[in-house]
């Protein structure tokens, strides 16, 4: 005994499969087996329709719209042409700017060290009163 009015046969060409669960693709709105149901399987001409990724630009980490028909890599090209906000300075800012004021050091610190007596900025080997031959204020505080 047959069941003519069950299922339906896959709209794949080299398939039509009789499927009793068939599968209709949400795109093109045809009916497939299981075997091809997925966008690639059945090569389907409406699958743009369901692609709905956004691109992010690769220097600022932002969104960039694409409107239906645009190449999404054109759109991002003249993204990074136009209106990136990328700051190529901003990535490498300096750390240690703090630089020593005793004469003949080139050290930067990244945090400053201000004298108590002098009120100079001095590195940490120089930092203490004795080792930069301090000038401001009375004696020195100790002779380490």
């Amino acid at each position: 005994m047959e069941l003519p009015g069950l299922g339906e046969h896959c709209s794949e060409r080299t398939c039509k499969q009789l499927d009793f669960l068939p599968l209709k693709c949400d795109a093109c709105g045809e009916v497939f087996c299981k075997d091809h149901i997925r966008y690639d399987d059945h090569k389907c001409s409406s699958a743009y329709k369901k692609n709905v990724q956004v691109p992010v630009c690769p220097l600022c980490n932002t969104p960039i719209p694409v409107q239906k028909g645009e190449i999404p890599d054109i759109v991002v090209g003249a993204h990074i042409d136009k209106d990136c906000k990328y700051n190529p300075a901003q990535q490498k800012q300096k750390i240690f700017t703090n630089k020593c004021t005793k004469p003949g050091c080139k050290r930067k610190e990244m945090m400053k060290v201000v004298c108590e007596q002098c009120g100079g900025s001095f590195c940490i080997k120089h930092r203490h009163p004795l080792d930069h031959d301090c000038r401001g204020g009375s004696q020195p505080i100790s002779k380490a």
